[in-house]
């Protein structure tokens, strides 16, 4: 009861961002229960396209709580100081991203009793099974960890032994549960645009590229916000990090494409939808090509050196966030249903109650990220260095070690 009576005492300013996040949710809400009673019919999705919006958000959000584990492995396996505290704000951001995700699944499915038929008919040959145990599993390992390290932390001891273990664990967990979600799509035999054997491997890259991306703005709102201070060694260490699998995740990316566009051979068809229409439908391109535009004005910035001053990492992580969420969600899920088996094309686009849905599952996700850094940071509060406004000796430093 200590931590969670924290989160019932803040500012005028905290109150308020709590009050807008409550609204929100309220509206989603409303929306949600009028699709329960009306049916999946007040969303864009039809018989042809039968994934959206939702679960784009959740292939994106996947890849934010897999990132979790970017900030776990450097300290616990490499003994990386700078990474001591923020490991538990690592691991705050993966429970909340799990949380929307289970939720955009939720309202998906349309039926909420439908969710059930998962743990009363558990089947093992279906990769839906697999999914829900990696992802219940990594929020529940998530939030042990969380739960016991900070209680250590409030209580000036190291934490109990055991726990070590479960953090390891819980590394190569964070790869399993983008890995599924990856043979989740492969393993639709009838969506050619899906049958990837890289698909797994792209999914890894961007979730680390774009989710490490979050959690830099994430954390430089916590330090301008709060008490606790995230020094710039830390930011350092984390620009690094996206560089390296930033141009994994573009490789992977112009890999896949040239075995598309050059061949012309499998699912060409859905890959010239989604970057030069077809048929005249042309509703994905401005989108993907945004994406494109995104993820590779934030690669040119963050190799060159002046991506070391942190205003520009931020920008160039604000492009990634962008450009990954269009790729990752709209840019994926969609193109693998069109063209239909039968050759046509059917457009899709959400609606404005499938929108507001949306927005109040993120809203959720931020709420319970807000409460438990509430309840985190006077704990943890003046652990690292304080704050700089350049990136430059920090990365110096870091290159010479």
């Amino acid at each position: 009861m200590f931590m969670v009576e924290k989160a019932l005492v803040g500012s005028r300013r905290y109150w308020a961002w709590v009050g807008t996040l409550f609204a929100v949710i309220l509206v989603g809400v409303l929306f949600y229960l009028h699709q329960l009673q009306v049916g999946l019919g007040i969303t864009g999705l039809n018989r042809d396209v039968m994934w959206g919006l939702y679960i784009a958000q959740f292939t994106f959000l996947v890849g934010v709580a897999a990132s979790a584990v970017m900030v776990v492995l450097p300290y616990y396996l490499h003994d990386w100081k700078a990474f001591g505290k923020i490991t538990i704000l690592g691991e705050f951001l993966a429970i909340s991203a799990v949380t929307m995700c289970a939720l955009f699944i939720f309202v998906d499915m349309g039926q909420p009793m439908r969710a059930l038929n998962v743990l009363l008919y558990p089947t093992p040959s279906s990769m839906m099974f697999w999914d829900m145990v990696s992802l219940s599993g990594y929020l529940l390992l998530n939030a042990l960890i969380a739960l016991i390290t900070l209680t250590a932390e409030r209580q000036g001891v190291a934490p109990p032994g055991w726990i070590r273990p479960v953090i390891i664990i819980s590394i190569p967990w964070a790869i399993s549960i983008h890995t599924v979600t990856a043979f989740l799509l492969v393993g639709n035999v009838a969506r050619p645009f899906w049958n990837s054997a890289v698909l797994a491997a792209r999914f890894i890259a961007s979730a680390f590229t774009g989710g490490m991306a979050f959690m830099a703005i994430v954390f430089q709102m916590i330090r301008s916000r709060t008490s606790f201070t995230i020094g710039d060694a830390t930011l350092g260490i984390i620009r690094r990090i996206i560089q390296v699998t930033l141009l994994i995740n573009m490789f992977l990316l112009v890999a896949e494409l040239f075995k598309e566009f050059y061949s012309e051979q499998g699912h060409f068809t859905s890959a010239h939808y989604l970057f030069f229409g077809l048929k005249g439908h042309t509703g994905l391109v401005p989108w993907i090509w945004t994406a494109v535009g995104l993820n590779s004005a934030a690669t040119l910035l963050l190799v060159l050196r002046v991506s070391r001053k942190l205003w520009i990492f931020n920008v160039a992580c604000v492009f990634l966030l962008l450009g990954i969420w269009i790729e990752k969600g709209m840019g994926l899920i969609i193109p693998g249903f069109i063209p239909t088996p039968l050759g046509e094309v059917v457009d899709y686009s959400p609606t404005l109650e499938e929108s507001l849905v949306t927005v109040g599952i993120w809203a959720i996700g931020f709420m319970v990220y807000t409460l438990l850094l509430k309840v985190a940071v006077p704990i943890l509060k003046g652990t690292l260095a304080a704050p700089q406004t350049d990136l430059a000796p920090t990365v110096n430093r870091i290159k010479r070690t």
